[in-house]
Formats: C-alpha cells, sequence, structure tokens
C-alpha cells in the first residue's frame, strides 16, 4: 500500500529553474528591437555619406525597360536625293565692231550689154555728189548704176548746170527727182541701144514695157533725141 502511495505522487520542478527559462525568453524580442532602433539612428545621423554610395550602384537592365534596336526594312524604298538644277547661263551677245572693222561689200561692175541684149536691175539709187558714183542719179537722162554711167537713149531733158534760165533749171531738176522716183519703184529693164562711148553707156530703161523716157517727155520734162527747141521762153 505505501509503494502505490509513492507512485502516484509527481515531483513539483523547481522554482528558481522556472523563473530562469522564463525570463530569458521574454529579454530576446527586446534586443532585437533595441538593435533596430540603434541601426536606424546611425543610418540616419549618417545618412548624407550613405546616399551617394546607394546612388552609384547600376539598376539591372530589364528587358521591358531596354530599348529595341530599329530593323531595317526591305520593302521601304531609298530616299531620293533630289538634284541641283542647273545654273542658267546668262547668253553671250557680240559686241558690235566699229565702223572701220565692217569690211565694205564689194562693188561688182556692171556687165556691158550687147546691142539688143536686156539686163534686169535694182538698187537703192540717192543723188550723185562729190563721191564715188555707184547708184545715183546725175541728171534727168543721166544716172550711175554699179558705177557705170548710163544715158537714157530715147529722151534729151536739160542739165542743171547748163541751165540758161529758172525754167530749164526748174525743168531740169524736176526731170532728175522724177528720174530717181522711177528707179527706186522697184526692179527695171535695160535695153543697150548702141556702143558704150566715154560720155555714158546708151540705154532704153523700161518697167513692164514703159519706157522711163517716153515717160519724162509725156510728163513735159524730157523732148525726144534731136528735136529743136529752146526751154526757155
Amino acid at each position: 500500500m505505501a509503494k502505490t502511495a509513492t507512485r502516484g505522487r509527481r515531483k513539483a520542478p523547481a522554482r528558481g529553474k522556472s523563473r530562469a527559462r522564463s525570463g530569458g525568453g521574454g529579454l530576446l524580442p527586446w534586443a532585437v528591437i533595441g538593435i533596430a532602433a540603434i541601426g536606424g539612428i546611425l543610418a540616419h545621423d549618417h545618412w548624407k555619406s550613405i546616399q551617394p554610395l546607394l546612388a552609384r550602384q547600376p539598376a539591372p537592365a530589364t528587358r521591358e525597360t531596354a530599348e529595341p534596336r530599329p530593323v531595317a526594312r526591305r520593302d521601304v524604298p531609298p530616299k531620293q536625293v533630289a538634284l541641283a538644277a542647273p545654273t542658267p547661263t546668262a547668253p553671250v551677245t557680240a559686241q558690235p565692231l566699229p565702223p572701220a572693222a565692217i569690211p565694205k561689200p564689194a562693188i561688182q561692175p556692171a556687165v556691158p550689154i550687147s546691142p539688143g541684149a536686156a539686163e534686169t536691175g535694182t538698187a537703192a539709187f540717192g543723188y550723185c555728189g562729190q563721191g564715188a558714183h555707184i547708184n545715183c542719179v546725175g541728171d534727168g537722162g543721166i544716172f550711175w548704176y554699179k558705177g557705170e554711167k548710163i544715158v537714157i537713149a530715147d529722151m534729151a531733158s536739160p542739165i542743171v548746170d547748163r541751165a540758161r534760165c529758172d525754167d530749164e533749171r526748174r525743168i531740169a531738176f524736176a526731170a532728175k527727182s522724177r528720174l530717181l522716183a522711177l528707179l527706186n519703184a522697184g526692179p527695171f529693164t535695160m535695153n543697150a541701144a548702141g556702143k558704150t562711148e566715154s560720155s555714158g553707156a546708151p540705154r532704153v530703161v523700161s518697167r513692164d514695157g514703159r519706157s522711163f523716157g517716153a515717160q519724162l517727155i509725156n510728163e513735159g520734162l524730157a523732148r525726144k533725141p534731136g528735136a529743136g527747141g529752146a526751154w526757155c521762153a
């Protein structure tokens, strides 16, 4: 009976050991909190020196932030470069030659006309002066064509330098002016009426079959060859 009574009783733990275990388990959390508080104070005091060190560390590049490389497209045509338009050059104008350097056209002498032959002539005539007589009118019945002296054979008119009165001089000037107008009116025909002499080459001058001598006679500015009478009244 005594043994069963002792087995049923349990030993009570010692009070000192339980207090030690409970005290050690309660100080650990407070130690961790203290260490964290001290680290926070130190980080706050030395933040200015720590911040540059954190900024130097490069951030790892990710696939999302990396910029994609441009891919060349084969279907895009190359850019066309506009060529510069050629600068227009100013046209070169020929400088006029001085009058002394301009060559004068050669004057071809008139070919002598055989009796009965005809020649067609045309030129710009003027009154004869002191220079060379090329194409000019000397009197009512005398003119020069291509440097040859022509005497109208089918008429006779007074000469200005040999006029004996005012009426004869007036008729001589009128005949000279009329012959100049007829020669400048267009092409004319000359038929030989004799041999060429020192006084000139006798010709019958006409246009469209009408003789210049006959026109001057009809206008009272000339007479038939050999007809008598004086021009002065």
